[in-house]
């Protein structure tokens, strides 16, 4: 294997200029740098990234953990995060915990054990976050992204789950359905848990009791959803709207609609917090709350680089941004 040695004896230059070239620490001379590359490729000399690594004290790595990138707004949420990490010079780690925190801890501790520069972790559903917190508290830069707790702990990025609901909530009433239905999802997890808090204070506001035979909970996944959407749907008592508090609970609801033969919108009216992609293609189109989620996931890389480039500020920080709701015929309205 080709060392920096070979490259420099090739080339006719020393050692150090072979390094600035490759490295770019100080400025060569065009012809010299011309020399140093076409020895680099006659020789196939590759920098150890390891080696070099140990000797700066730094991997030029990042670490991040998410329950599934799969789903739509966690994949542009990592979109986000490995852009503003490319732009930098970091290298993104991407682990999944598939809302195990058993897993979510086993993950953070790989990523620690290679050395990452800093962690971003979207914690799993019933997460103690213990061993991120072990991670932070051992020197390596953490930011919680997307689910989110109260401010005053480390620095985290989310968005504003609870206002957007309750404003959804709101426009289905004011529509004039007196029976709001809520496809919740696992309320342990802190996004559903808010959404939840939004649709109960739209209905605390129009006068209306929140019914908890109302409100399906559970694992959030679409097959358990659309089983207990069956029996809210075929009741007597059938709501006449349901705002679902994500994607994978809104496929719950539909299939659910589909198999005993409700019309969105003619006989159930639909609203969605996240949505899918391309919602306009969807018939009827689907009213829904699209999060910044690309934005997100730059906020955080960005939160997290000023830690690694230094900060060392105790206060963390909590940025909540602002997500925007599209109202389409789904809902009920009779123009897009």
């Amino acid at each position: 294997m080709a060392t920096i040695v070979d490259v420099a004896q090739l080339a006719g230059v020393s050692i150090s200029t072979v390094s600035h070239v490759v490295n770019g620490t100080r400025p060569v001379a065009d012809r010299t740098r011309k020399r140093v590359l076409k020895a680099i490729e006659q020789t196939g000399y590759r920098q150890d990234t390891l080696a070099r690594s140990l000797r700066r004290a730094r991997t030029d790595s990042i670490g991040l953990v998410v329950s599934d990138a799969g789903q739509p707004t966690f994949a542009d949420m990592v979109r986000g995060v490995e852009h503003e990490a490319a732009q930098a010079g970091y290298t993104l780690l991407l682990a999944h915990s598939g809302e195990d925190p058993a897993q979510e801890a086993r993950s953070v501790q790989a990523l620690a054990a290679r050395r990452v520069d800093g962690l971003i972790v979207a914690p799993a559903a019933r997460s103690t976050g213990g061993e991120t917190e072990a991670v932070r508290r051992g020197g390596t830069p953490v930011v919680i992204l997307d689910r989110i707790g109260e401010p005053g702990g480390g620095d985290q990025v989310g968005v504003d789950n609870t206002t957007p609901m309750r404003e959804l909530v709101e426009h289905l009433l004011g529509h004039g359905h007196g029976t709001v239905a809520l496809a919740a999802g696992d309320l342990a997890v802190s996004t559903m848990a808010e959404r939840h808090r939004g649709y109960t204070q739209a209905l605390r506001a129009a006068g209306i009791d929140p019914d908890p035979e109302l409100v399906i909970t559970g694992s959030g996944l679409a097959g358990e959803t659309r089983l207990s959407a069956l029996r809210i749907l075929s009741g007597e008592q059938r709501p006449e709207a349901v705002a679902c508090a994500s994607t994978e609970t809104a496929v719950g609801v539909m299939e659910a609609a589909a198999e005993i033969g409700l019309s969105i919108p003619r006989d159930l009216k639909l609203a969605v917090f996240d949505g899918f992609p391309q919602s306009d293609l969807f018939e009827p189109r689907l009213t829904t709350v699209v999060q910044p989620a690309f934005a997100v996931g730059v906020t955080a890389m960005t939160l997290l680089l000023r830690r690694v480039n230094g900060d060392t500020s105790e206060a963390g920080e909590t940025i909540r941004l602002t997500p925007r709701v599209i109202y389409r015929t789904s809902c009920g309205c009779t123009t897009p």
